[in-house]
Protein backbone atom coordinates (compact mmCIF):
# COMPACT_ATOMS: atom_id res chain seq x y z
CA UNK A 1 0.00 0.00 0.00
CA UNK A 2 2.71 2.59 1.14
CA UNK A 3 4.72 1.38 -2.25
CA UNK A 4 1.39 2.61 -4.29
CA UNK A 5 1.05 5.25 -2.64
CA UNK A 6 4.29 6.30 -3.25
CA UNK A 7 3.98 5.85 -7.19
CA UNK A 8 0.95 7.27 -7.20
CA UNK A 9 2.68 10.55 -5.63
CA UNK A 10 5.24 10.49 -8.65
CA UNK A 11 2.39 9.64 -10.98
CA UNK A 12 0.84 13.17 -9.57
CA UNK A 13 4.04 15.18 -9.63
CA UNK A 14 5.17 14.49 -12.58
CA UNK A 15 1.82 15.33 -14.24
CA UNK A 16 1.60 18.34 -12.57
CA UNK A 17 5.03 19.67 -14.06
CA UNK A 18 4.44 18.24 -17.31
CA UNK A 19 0.86 20.59 -17.30
CA UNK A 20 2.72 23.80 -16.61
CA UNK A 21 5.21 22.97 -19.19
CA UNK A 22 2.71 22.72 -21.24
CA UNK A 23 0.97 26.04 -20.25
CA UNK A 24 4.59 28.00 -19.83
CA UNK A 25 4.72 27.18 -23.59
CA UNK A 26 1.28 28.47 -24.57
CA UNK A 27 1.83 31.59 -22.81
CA UNK A 28 5.20 32.16 -24.67
CA UNK A 29 3.20 31.96 -27.66
CA UNK A 30 0.22 33.80 -26.47
CA UNK A 31 1.71 36.25 -23.65
CA UNK A 32 -0.56 37.52 -20.64
CA UNK A 33 -1.40 40.54 -19.66
CA UNK A 34 -0.66 42.18 -16.79
CA UNK A 35 -1.77 43.34 -13.62
CA UNK A 36 -0.95 47.35 -12.33
CA UNK A 37 1.85 46.70 -9.40
CA UNK A 38 4.12 45.21 -12.19
CA UNK A 39 2.75 47.07 -15.17
CA UNK A 40 4.55 50.06 -12.76
CA UNK A 41 7.59 47.67 -12.04
CA UNK A 42 7.44 47.50 -16.14
CA UNK A 43 7.40 51.16 -16.49
CA UNK A 44 10.87 51.50 -14.38
CA UNK A 45 12.40 48.38 -16.73
CA UNK A 46 11.09 50.70 -19.60
CA UNK A 47 12.59 53.81 -18.04
CA UNK A 48 15.73 52.03 -17.78
CA UNK A 49 15.99 50.42 -21.18
CA UNK A 50 16.07 54.18 -22.24
CA UNK A 51 18.66 55.18 -20.63
CA UNK A 52 17.32 55.97 -16.48
CA UNK A 53 19.28 54.60 -13.48
CA UNK A 54 18.10 51.44 -11.60
CA UNK A 55 14.66 51.63 -10.25
CA UNK A 56 13.76 54.96 -10.96
CA UNK A 57 10.33 56.21 -12.33
CA UNK A 58 10.68 58.51 -14.84
CA UNK A 59 8.05 60.83 -16.01
CA UNK A 60 6.60 64.40 -16.74
CA UNK A 61 7.31 67.19 -14.25
CA UNK A 62 3.78 67.92 -12.90
CA UNK A 63 4.99 71.69 -12.18
CA UNK A 64 7.15 72.40 -15.55
CA UNK A 65 5.96 70.37 -18.05
CA UNK A 66 8.69 70.56 -20.48
CA UNK A 67 11.37 68.85 -17.79
CA UNK A 68 11.13 65.45 -16.47
CA UNK A 69 11.25 64.29 -12.94
CA UNK A 70 12.49 61.07 -10.94
CA UNK A 71 10.89 58.65 -8.34
CA UNK A 72 13.07 55.58 -6.94
CA UNK A 73 10.13 53.54 -6.79
CA UNK A 74 10.07 52.11 -3.00
CA UNK A 75 6.05 50.79 -3.37
CA UNK A 76 6.69 47.66 -4.67
CA UNK A 77 9.71 45.61 -4.65
CA UNK A 78 12.09 44.68 -7.91
CA UNK A 79 11.98 41.60 -8.75
CA UNK A 80 8.45 42.03 -10.27
CA UNK A 81 10.31 43.03 -13.08
CA UNK A 82 14.05 42.25 -12.65
CA UNK A 83 13.57 39.27 -13.27
CA UNK A 84 11.95 39.28 -16.80
CA UNK A 85 14.41 41.87 -17.57
CA UNK A 86 16.96 39.74 -16.76
CA UNK A 87 15.49 37.02 -19.44
CA UNK A 88 14.87 40.18 -21.92
CA UNK A 89 18.95 40.75 -21.42
CA UNK A 90 19.84 36.92 -21.82
CA UNK A 91 17.73 35.95 -24.58
CA UNK A 92 16.31 38.89 -26.84
CA UNK A 93 12.75 38.10 -25.37
CA UNK A 94 10.05 41.06 -25.49
CA UNK A 95 8.54 41.40 -22.29
CA UNK A 96 5.45 39.57 -22.59
CA UNK A 97 7.54 36.31 -23.53
CA UNK A 98 10.03 36.86 -20.57
CA UNK A 99 7.15 37.40 -18.71
CA UNK A 100 5.86 33.75 -19.17
CA UNK A 101 8.99 32.48 -18.82
CA UNK A 102 9.06 33.90 -15.47
CA UNK A 103 5.74 32.59 -14.45
CA UNK A 104 6.77 28.88 -15.58
CA UNK A 105 10.23 29.07 -13.63
CA UNK A 106 8.19 30.41 -10.37
CA UNK A 107 5.73 27.90 -11.05
CA UNK A 108 7.67 24.75 -11.76
CA UNK A 109 10.18 26.38 -8.28
CA UNK A 110 6.80 26.74 -6.49
CA UNK A 111 5.17 23.16 -6.71
CA UNK A 112 8.63 21.61 -5.75
CA UNK A 113 9.53 23.51 -3.10
CA UNK A 114 5.94 23.22 -1.74
CA UNK A 115 5.92 19.54 -2.25
CA UNK A 116 9.45 19.39 -0.46
CA UNK A 117 8.58 21.31 2.45
CA UNK A 118 5.53 19.44 2.91
CA UNK A 119 7.38 16.09 2.63
CA UNK A 120 10.03 17.82 5.55
CA UNK A 121 7.61 19.20 7.93
CA UNK A 122 6.42 15.54 8.42
CA UNK A 123 3.64 14.68 5.52
CA UNK A 124 3.62 11.15 4.19
CA UNK A 125 4.41 11.65 -0.10
CA UNK A 126 0.86 10.87 -0.79
CA UNK A 127 -0.65 13.25 1.11
CA UNK A 128 2.18 16.14 0.08
CA UNK A 129 1.44 15.04 -3.57
CA UNK A 130 -2.21 15.62 -3.10
CA UNK A 131 -1.49 19.00 -1.14
CA UNK A 132 -0.22 20.50 -4.15
CA UNK A 133 -2.64 19.11 -6.64
CA UNK A 134 -5.04 20.79 -4.64
CA UNK A 135 -3.06 24.45 -4.90
CA UNK A 136 -2.88 24.10 -8.30
CA UNK A 137 -6.58 23.81 -8.44
CA UNK A 138 -7.22 27.01 -6.76
CA UNK A 139 -7.80 30.22 -8.56
CA UNK A 140 -4.75 32.11 -7.48
CA UNK A 141 -2.67 29.23 -9.15
CA UNK A 142 -3.78 30.19 -12.34
CA UNK A 143 -4.13 33.90 -12.42
CA UNK A 144 -0.40 34.46 -13.80
CA UNK A 145 -1.70 32.54 -16.96
CA UNK A 146 -4.04 35.45 -17.80
CA UNK A 147 -2.50 38.29 -15.59
CA UNK A 148 1.52 38.62 -14.99
CA UNK A 149 1.23 39.62 -10.89
CA UNK A 150 5.21 39.91 -10.66
CA UNK A 151 5.15 39.68 -6.90
CA UNK A 152 2.66 37.36 -6.16
CA UNK A 153 4.64 34.34 -8.67
CA UNK A 154 7.36 34.91 -7.43
CA UNK A 155 6.11 34.72 -3.77
CA UNK A 156 5.34 31.55 -4.12
CA UNK A 157 8.24 30.09 -5.81
CA UNK A 158 10.49 31.81 -3.11
CA UNK A 159 8.24 30.64 0.31
CA UNK A 160 7.81 26.78 -0.48
CA UNK A 161 11.78 26.51 -0.33
CA UNK A 162 12.08 29.30 2.20
CA UNK A 163 9.86 27.09 4.51
CA UNK A 164 12.01 24.00 3.61
CA UNK A 165 15.15 25.84 5.10
CA UNK A 166 13.92 26.63 8.16
CA UNK A 167 12.42 23.29 8.72
CA UNK A 168 15.81 21.44 7.47
CA UNK A 169 18.47 23.38 9.55
CA UNK A 170 18.96 21.52 12.74
CA UNK A 171 21.89 23.30 14.44
CA UNK A 172 23.72 26.75 14.75
CA UNK A 173 26.64 27.86 12.35
CA UNK A 174 27.73 29.62 9.11
CA UNK A 175 24.73 27.49 7.15
CA UNK A 176 22.11 29.06 9.62
CA UNK A 177 24.05 33.12 8.83
CA UNK A 178 24.22 32.65 5.39
CA UNK A 179 20.69 31.24 5.28
CA UNK A 180 19.06 33.58 6.95
CA UNK A 181 20.84 36.80 5.22
CA UNK A 182 20.18 35.30 1.99
CA UNK A 183 16.46 34.38 2.53
CA UNK A 184 16.33 37.68 3.45
CA UNK A 185 17.40 39.65 0.78
CA UNK A 186 15.92 37.17 -1.86
CA UNK A 187 12.77 37.69 -0.40
CA UNK A 188 12.54 41.33 -0.37
CA UNK A 189 13.70 41.21 -4.22
CA UNK A 190 11.00 38.86 -4.73
CA UNK A 191 8.04 40.42 -3.01
CA UNK A 192 7.83 43.60 -0.13
CA UNK A 193 5.51 41.93 1.41
CA UNK A 194 7.44 38.40 2.77
CA UNK A 195 8.90 40.60 5.28
CA UNK A 196 6.74 39.44 7.74
CA UNK A 197 6.43 36.16 6.53
CA UNK A 198 10.49 35.92 7.00
CA UNK A 199 10.10 37.54 10.64
CA UNK A 200 7.22 34.38 10.84
CA UNK A 201 9.96 31.95 9.95
CA UNK A 202 12.58 33.08 11.72
CA UNK A 203 10.41 33.14 15.12
CA UNK A 204 9.54 29.36 14.02
CA UNK A 205 13.14 28.65 13.33
CA UNK A 206 14.31 30.08 16.36
CA UNK A 207 11.45 28.46 18.39
CA UNK A 208 11.80 25.14 17.10
CA UNK A 209 15.55 24.77 17.57
CA UNK A 210 15.16 26.13 21.25
CA UNK A 211 12.18 24.62 22.44
CA UNK A 212 14.01 21.42 23.49
CA UNK A 213 16.69 22.87 25.52
CA UNK A 214 15.99 24.02 28.81
CA UNK A 215 18.67 26.27 29.66
CA UNK A 216 18.36 30.21 29.31
CA UNK A 217 21.37 30.78 27.66
CA UNK A 218 20.79 28.05 24.49
CA UNK A 219 17.50 30.31 23.72
CA UNK A 220 19.89 33.54 23.44
CA UNK A 221 22.60 32.14 21.77
CA UNK A 222 20.31 30.68 19.60
CA UNK A 223 18.10 33.65 19.07
CA UNK A 224 21.83 36.07 18.30
CA UNK A 225 22.41 33.16 15.69
CA UNK A 226 19.10 34.36 13.80
CA UNK A 227 19.26 38.06 15.10
CA UNK A 228 22.37 39.38 13.64
CA UNK A 229 21.74 37.93 10.14
CA UNK A 230 18.46 39.10 10.11
CA UNK A 231 19.01 42.57 11.30
CA UNK A 232 22.14 42.93 8.46
CA UNK A 233 19.35 41.91 5.84
CA UNK A 234 16.73 44.31 7.04
CA UNK A 235 19.04 47.05 7.35
CA UNK A 236 20.62 46.68 3.98
CA UNK A 237 17.02 46.67 2.38
CA UNK A 238 15.62 49.48 4.26
CA UNK A 239 19.65 52.07 3.63
CA UNK A 240 19.48 51.04 0.27
CA UNK A 241 16.00 50.91 -1.16
CA UNK A 242 12.95 51.42 1.26
CA UNK A 243 14.04 54.60 2.76
CA UNK A 244 14.28 56.49 -0.22
CA UNK A 245 10.97 56.99 -0.82
CA UNK A 246 7.33 55.90 0.41
CA UNK A 247 5.80 52.71 0.90
CA UNK A 248 2.11 51.05 2.53
CA UNK A 249 3.85 50.97 5.71
CA UNK A 250 4.37 54.91 5.32
CA UNK A 251 0.63 55.93 5.30
CA UNK A 252 -2.14 55.38 7.72
CA UNK A 253 -5.46 56.66 7.90
CA UNK A 254 -5.65 56.71 12.02
CA UNK A 255 -7.18 54.54 13.91
CA UNK A 256 -10.33 52.62 13.49
CA UNK A 257 -12.16 50.14 15.17
CA UNK A 258 -14.16 47.96 12.94
CA UNK A 259 -15.59 43.77 12.94
CA UNK A 260 -13.57 43.37 9.67
CA UNK A 261 -10.07 44.24 10.67
CA UNK A 262 -10.43 41.20 13.32
CA UNK A 263 -12.47 38.91 11.32
CA UNK A 264 -10.46 38.62 7.83
CA UNK A 265 -7.20 38.00 9.51
CA UNK A 266 -9.02 34.87 11.36
CA UNK A 267 -10.80 33.51 8.20
CA UNK A 268 -7.46 33.55 6.42
CA UNK A 269 -6.65 30.10 6.32
CA UNK A 270 -10.54 30.09 3.86
CA UNK A 271 -9.78 32.61 2.05
CA UNK A 272 -6.73 31.79 0.88
CA UNK A 273 -6.23 28.28 1.05
CA UNK A 274 -9.68 27.70 -0.62
CA UNK A 275 -10.06 30.69 -2.99
CA UNK A 276 -13.11 32.03 -1.48
CA UNK A 277 -11.72 35.48 -1.56
CA UNK A 278 -10.84 35.28 -5.68
CA UNK A 279 -13.91 33.31 -6.51
CA UNK A 280 -16.16 36.47 -4.94
CA UNK A 281 -14.12 38.65 -6.32
CA UNK A 282 -13.30 40.08 -3.23
CA UNK A 283 -15.38 40.06 -0.27
CA UNK A 284 -14.00 43.68 1.50
CA UNK A 285 -11.67 44.62 -1.80
CA UNK A 286 -13.20 44.20 -4.70
CA UNK A 287 -11.24 42.82 -8.03
CA UNK A 288 -14.59 42.99 -10.19
CA UNK A 289 -18.23 43.13 -10.02
CA UNK A 290 -18.97 42.22 -6.50
CA UNK A 291 -20.99 39.12 -5.95
CA UNK A 292 -22.46 40.41 -2.26
CA UNK A 293 -23.23 43.97 -0.86
CA UNK A 294 -21.71 44.61 2.37
CA UNK A 295 -24.18 43.21 4.72
CA UNK A 296 -24.09 40.10 3.17
CA UNK A 297 -19.85 40.27 2.56
CA UNK A 298 -19.78 40.64 6.86
CA UNK A 299 -21.82 38.02 7.47
CA UNK A 300 -20.22 35.29 5.26
CA UNK A 301 -16.66 36.85 6.51
CA UNK A 302 -18.10 36.31 10.24
CA UNK A 303 -19.09 32.94 9.21
CA UNK A 304 -15.24 32.14 7.66
CA UNK A 305 -13.60 33.32 10.41
CA UNK A 306 -15.48 30.61 12.44
CA UNK A 307 -14.91 28.21 10.10
CA UNK A 308 -11.30 28.70 10.11
CA UNK A 309 -10.60 28.78 13.83
CA UNK A 310 -12.51 25.70 13.66
CA UNK A 311 -9.89 24.10 10.81
CA UNK A 312 -6.99 25.25 12.78
CA UNK A 313 -7.81 24.06 15.83
CA UNK A 314 -8.82 20.60 14.40
CA UNK A 315 -5.85 20.09 12.42
CA UNK A 316 -3.80 21.30 15.77
CA UNK A 317 -5.63 18.36 17.18
CA UNK A 318 -5.38 15.93 14.56
CA UNK A 319 -1.81 16.37 13.18
CA UNK A 320 1.24 14.51 14.50
CA UNK A 321 4.36 16.43 13.58
CA UNK A 322 4.95 18.86 16.71
CA UNK A 323 7.01 21.37 13.63
CA UNK A 324 4.03 21.00 11.89
CA UNK A 325 2.04 22.65 15.16
CA UNK A 326 4.41 25.11 15.54
CA UNK A 327 4.47 26.48 12.06
CA UNK A 328 0.66 27.03 12.24
CA UNK A 329 0.75 28.36 15.66
CA UNK A 330 3.36 30.86 14.49
CA UNK A 331 2.54 32.30 11.21
CA UNK A 332 -1.58 32.00 12.64
CA UNK A 333 -1.19 34.34 15.42
CA UNK A 334 1.59 36.50 13.98
CA UNK A 335 -0.91 36.94 10.71
CA UNK A 336 -3.79 37.76 13.28
CA UNK A 337 -1.71 40.11 15.26
CA UNK A 338 -0.08 41.91 12.35
CA UNK A 339 -2.95 42.41 10.14
CA UNK A 340 -5.33 43.11 13.01
CA UNK A 341 -2.77 46.23 13.56
CA UNK A 342 -2.56 47.21 9.80
CA UNK A 343 -6.16 47.52 9.27
CA UNK A 344 -6.90 48.67 12.69
CA UNK A 345 -4.41 51.96 11.54
CA UNK A 346 -5.93 52.25 8.24
CA UNK A 347 -2.69 51.28 6.39
CA UNK A 348 -2.48 51.25 2.59
CA UNK A 349 -2.74 47.63 2.67
CA UNK A 350 -6.12 46.15 1.01
CA UNK A 351 -8.35 43.44 2.20
CA UNK A 352 -7.22 40.99 0.06
CA UNK A 353 -6.57 37.16 0.21
CA UNK A 354 -3.29 37.48 -1.53
CA UNK A 355 -1.68 39.13 1.49
CA UNK A 356 -2.19 35.68 3.66
CA UNK A 357 -1.55 33.55 0.62
CA UNK A 358 1.21 31.75 2.95
CA UNK A 359 -1.09 30.65 6.11
CA UNK A 360 -3.39 29.27 2.77
CA UNK A 361 -0.79 26.98 2.13
CA UNK A 362 0.66 25.92 5.32
CA UNK A 363 -3.07 24.61 6.28
CA UNK A 364 -3.75 23.06 2.54
CA UNK A 365 -1.88 19.53 3.85
CA UNK A 366 -2.95 19.98 7.27
CA UNK A 367 -6.61 19.75 5.37
CA UNK A 368 -5.98 16.85 3.80
CA UNK A 369 -4.85 15.04 6.09
CA UNK A 370 -7.86 16.30 8.15
CA UNK A 371 -10.64 15.00 6.23
CA UNK A 372 -8.30 11.54 5.38
CA UNK A 373 -9.13 10.60 8.89
CA UNK A 374 -13.35 11.66 8.69
CA UNK A 375 -15.97 9.38 7.81
CA UNK A 376 -17.02 9.45 3.83
CA UNK A 377 -19.68 11.60 3.25
CA UNK A 378 -17.14 14.45 5.40
CA UNK A 379 -14.84 13.47 2.09
CA UNK A 380 -17.01 14.19 -0.51
CA UNK A 381 -17.83 16.91 1.33
CA UNK A 382 -14.17 17.93 0.35
CA UNK A 383 -13.91 16.47 -3.12
CA UNK A 384 -17.03 18.45 -3.88
CA UNK A 385 -15.73 21.41 -3.02
CA UNK A 386 -12.43 20.91 -4.26
CA UNK A 387 -14.35 19.80 -7.66
CA UNK A 388 -16.00 23.79 -7.56
CA UNK A 389 -12.91 25.38 -6.95
CA UNK A 390 -10.88 23.21 -9.92
CA UNK A 391 -14.01 24.04 -11.80
CA UNK A 392 -13.61 27.87 -11.39
CA UNK A 393 -10.54 28.02 -12.02
CA UNK A 394 -10.14 26.04 -14.89
CA UNK A 395 -13.06 28.31 -16.72
CA UNK A 396 -11.10 31.32 -15.19
CA UNK A 397 -8.10 30.18 -17.53
CA UNK A 398 -9.93 28.84 -20.31
CA UNK A 399 -11.60 32.16 -20.63
CA UNK A 400 -8.83 34.66 -19.92
CA UNK A 401 -6.25 32.59 -22.29
CA UNK A 402 -8.68 32.98 -24.90
CA UNK A 403 -9.19 36.69 -24.38
CA UNK A 404 -5.69 37.45 -24.40
CA UNK A 405 -4.76 35.28 -27.42
CA UNK A 406 -7.99 35.95 -29.38
CA UNK A 407 -9.09 39.57 -28.71
CA UNK A 408 -6.85 41.59 -26.47
CA UNK A 409 -4.30 43.87 -28.89
CA UNK A 410 -0.86 43.02 -28.92
CA UNK A 411 2.12 45.55 -29.98
CA UNK A 412 5.60 45.83 -29.54
CA UNK A 413 5.91 44.80 -25.66
CA UNK A 414 4.10 41.63 -26.58
CA UNK A 415 1.87 41.71 -23.80
CA UNK A 416 -2.02 41.31 -23.92
CA UNK A 417 -3.62 44.64 -24.01
CA UNK A 418 -7.03 44.52 -22.58
CA UNK A 419 -7.81 47.82 -22.45
CA UNK A 420 -6.98 48.66 -25.95
CA UNK A 421 -8.44 47.16 -29.56
CA UNK A 422 -6.17 46.48 -32.03
CA UNK A 423 -6.93 49.18 -34.29
CA UNK A 424 -6.46 52.12 -31.60
CA UNK A 425 -3.01 50.45 -30.74
CA UNK A 426 -1.71 50.46 -33.80
CA UNK A 427 -2.30 54.10 -35.04
CA UNK A 428 -0.81 55.05 -31.51
CA UNK A 429 2.34 53.18 -32.19
CA UNK A 430 2.35 54.59 -35.86
CA UNK A 431 2.17 58.27 -33.88
CA UNK A 432 5.24 56.90 -31.67
CA UNK A 433 7.35 55.87 -34.91
CA UNK A 434 6.33 59.55 -36.39
CA UNK A 435 7.21 61.63 -33.21
CA UNK A 436 10.52 62.39 -31.02
CA UNK A 437 9.03 64.75 -28.75
CA UNK A 438 5.19 64.16 -27.64
CA UNK A 439 3.59 62.74 -24.84
CA UNK A 440 1.39 60.23 -24.68
CA UNK A 441 -1.27 59.81 -21.52
CA UNK A 442 -3.12 56.35 -20.13
CA UNK A 443 -5.16 55.78 -17.82
CA UNK A 444 -3.75 52.05 -18.03
CA UNK A 445 -0.34 51.53 -17.00
CA UNK A 446 0.29 48.94 -19.17
CA UNK A 447 -0.65 50.71 -22.61
CA UNK A 448 2.76 52.71 -22.17
CA UNK A 449 4.49 50.17 -22.40
CA UNK A 450 4.33 49.94 -26.08
CA UNK A 451 5.77 53.83 -26.35
CA UNK A 452 9.33 53.27 -27.24
CA UNK A 453 10.42 57.27 -28.63
CA UNK A 454 7.95 59.80 -26.09
CA UNK A 455 7.49 60.26 -22.97
CA UNK A 456 4.64 58.48 -21.51
CA UNK A 457 2.42 60.20 -18.87
CA UNK A 458 -0.12 57.55 -16.40
CA UNK A 459 -2.66 59.07 -14.67
CA UNK A 460 -5.38 56.91 -12.00
CA UNK A 461 -8.73 56.09 -13.82
CA UNK A 462 -11.72 58.41 -12.32
CA UNK A 463 -14.60 56.85 -10.30
CA UNK A 464 -17.98 57.51 -11.32
CA UNK A 465 -18.50 59.42 -8.33
CA UNK A 466 -15.92 61.96 -10.30
CA UNK A 467 -14.52 62.82 -6.78
CA UNK A 468 -10.53 63.16 -7.68
CA UNK A 469 -8.05 65.33 -6.26
CA UNK A 470 -6.92 67.52 -9.12
CA UNK A 471 -3.47 68.24 -7.43
CA UNK A 472 -2.71 64.60 -8.62
CA UNK A 473 -3.69 65.30 -11.92
CA UNK A 474 -2.63 69.48 -12.57
CA UNK A 475 0.20 69.37 -14.94
CA UNK A 476 1.43 73.26 -15.61
CA UNK A 477 3.45 74.01 -18.96
CA UNK A 478 3.78 72.96 -22.32
CA UNK A 479 6.17 70.48 -24.05
CA UNK A 480 5.72 69.46 -27.43
CA UNK A 481 2.72 67.40 -28.86
CA UNK A 482 0.07 66.06 -25.87
CA UNK A 483 -1.87 62.77 -27.06
CA UNK A 484 -4.25 61.75 -24.35
CA UNK A 485 -6.28 58.52 -25.16
CA UNK A 486 -8.96 57.59 -23.86
CA UNK A 487 -12.20 54.87 -23.28
CA UNK A 488 -15.27 56.71 -25.30
CA UNK A 489 -17.36 56.26 -22.36
CA UNK A 490 -14.62 58.81 -20.56
CA UNK A 491 -17.02 61.80 -22.59
CA UNK A 492 -18.63 64.25 -20.76
CA UNK A 493 -17.67 65.05 -17.25
CA UNK A 494 -14.24 62.75 -17.11
CA UNK A 495 -12.86 63.97 -20.55
CA UNK A 496 -13.49 67.92 -19.10
CA UNK A 497 -11.42 66.71 -15.99
CA UNK A 498 -8.50 65.26 -17.71
CA UNK A 499 -8.39 68.32 -19.96
CA UNK A 500 -8.30 70.46 -17.25
CA UNK A 501 -5.42 68.92 -16.03
CA UNK A 502 -3.50 70.57 -18.91
CA UNK A 503 -3.85 73.94 -18.93
CA UNK A 504 -1.37 75.74 -21.10
CA UNK A 505 -2.44 72.87 -23.93
CA UNK A 506 -5.15 74.95 -25.78
CA UNK A 507 -7.11 73.98 -29.22
CA UNK A 508 -7.87 70.11 -28.11
CA UNK A 509 -8.77 68.59 -31.56
CA UNK A 510 -10.71 64.63 -30.48
CA UNK A 511 -10.66 61.79 -32.97
CA UNK A 512 -11.82 58.63 -32.88
CA UNK A 513 -9.44 55.84 -33.03
CA UNK A 514 -11.90 53.44 -33.06
CA UNK A 515 -16.00 52.75 -32.23
CA UNK A 516 -14.41 52.71 -28.10
CA UNK A 517 -11.15 54.95 -27.99
CA UNK A 518 -10.83 58.33 -28.76
CA UNK A 519 -7.44 60.71 -28.88
CA UNK A 520 -7.53 64.22 -27.71
CA UNK A 521 -4.52 66.26 -29.55
CA UNK A 522 -3.24 69.31 -27.93
CA UNK A 523 -0.03 70.94 -29.91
Amino acid sequence: MFSNQQQLSRIIMVSLFTIVAVLGVLIVISPPSVFPDPANGFQVMRCMELGGKFNLMIRPDQDDFSKNTSEFLTWWSPGQYLVPYAFKLLFGFNTGQASAVTITLCQLLGLGGFYSFFKKIGFTPFISAVSVLFITCQQFFVVPYVFYNGGEILFFAFTGWFLYGCTALKATGWQLLLFVLLAGWIGFICKSSVMWVYMGGLLFLWLRLSLPQKDLLSWIKNGVWIAIPAIIAIGTIYVFYLSKGQNPATIAGGFKLSLKAFCYPLASPLLSGFSVDDIAHGLIFHTGKPFFDDTQAMIILVLLAVLSLWLVVSILRKASDQNYKLLIIVFYALAIIFFCYVYLRQMAISYEARHFRIIGLIVIPGTIYLFSQFKQPYRSLLCLIWVGIAFTSIFYLVKGYNLNKNKSAHGISGIAQQFIDQPSLDKIMAIDRQQRNATFVFISKDIGLEILHNRVLNLEAIGDDLKIDMDDYQHDGHAGPLYIILPDSYGGPKEKLILKSFPDYKGWYGSMLSNKYVMYEAK
